[in-house]
């Protein structure tokens, strides 16, 4: 009987460790999503930077075009003085001009505003620069990371179903069916140990007459609480078999 729950206690550890691997497998495309995310979101907050620079320095070459048209506008009308004869027509010329002046003088003091926040934003957008581009390597650097990682999870997995199968082999066709059954029904977990007098898979306790047969390991049990097969988690000769398990890279729960 002994035989038989090492055997079932292997395909468990097996079955444990690749329900982990499979979970770590869906993780890692999350991951690259978020780390992804975190980029496209950075390198979206640097093109709008940049994007307010250009838009800053075209309305500086704007207000430096109306500035030059006020300039001729003033220069026309200061001609334009030399043949006024009309003492009104004359002071409404000198009106223009110096309305055209104060206008062109607001102007130049927009302009020399906009060139002051210019150098601000490019001073952060050169900063932002610096930052996208140390996001980008790492988001390069951790994503070669977690498909190096999958790699070596599709290898481990590659080997630990061979094994599978190995301990498939070792459980007769009705205990498999039986194992198979549970293992679908309960979450991943088909048999569990019973370690002073507590089911370790459900962590209830079962009752003492049972607990004694269960250490006498006459009979193959299941727990009375959750259904699970059951065996004595303090043999020894079961405890080396996880220990073992363990060695192999299987029956943990990482």
């Amino acid at each position: 009987m002994k035989d038989k729950i090492s055997s079932l206690i292997r395909l468990q550890g097996c079955d444990t460790r690749i329900k982990d691997l499979h979970a770590r497998k869906r993780e890692a495309p999350l991951r690259i999503n978020g780390l992804e995310k975190e980029l496209n979101d950075r390198t979206m907050k640097f093109k709008e930077k940049h994007d307010n620079i250009e838009q800053y320095k075209k309305d500086r070459r704007k207000l430096e075009q109306e500035v030059q048209d006020l300039e001729n506008k003033a220069g026309k009308s200061q001609i334009k003085l030399n043949s006024i004869r009309s003492n009104k027509e004359y002071t409404a010329a000198l009106k223009e001009i110096d309305d055209l002046n104060r206008e062109k003088s607001l102007k130049e003091d927009k302009i020399l505003q906009l060139m002051e926040e210019i150098e601000e934003l490019e001073k952060d957008w050169s900063e932002s620069r610096e930052e996208e581009e140390r996001l980008r390597k790492r988001f390069e650097s951790e994503k070669r990371e977690i498909e190096k990682e999958m790699e070596g999870l599709n290898k481990e997995l590659n080997l630990l179903e061979k094994q599978r199968a190995e301990y498939c082999k070792e459980v007769d066709n009705d205990l498999l069916k039986n194992y198979m059954f549970l293992k679908e029904r309960k979450g991943g977990l088909a048999i569990g140990p019973v370690i002073g007098g507590v089911c370790q898979a459900c962590f209830m306790g079962i009752p003492p007459q049972k607990y004694n047969e269960l250490i006498k390991c006459n009979s193959l049990m299941t727990c009375p609480n959750c259904n699970r097969l059951i065996y004595w988690g303090e043999d020894e000769l079961f405890i080396k078999v996880i220990g073992k398990s363990c060695e192999q890279g299987i029956g943990s729960n990482e």
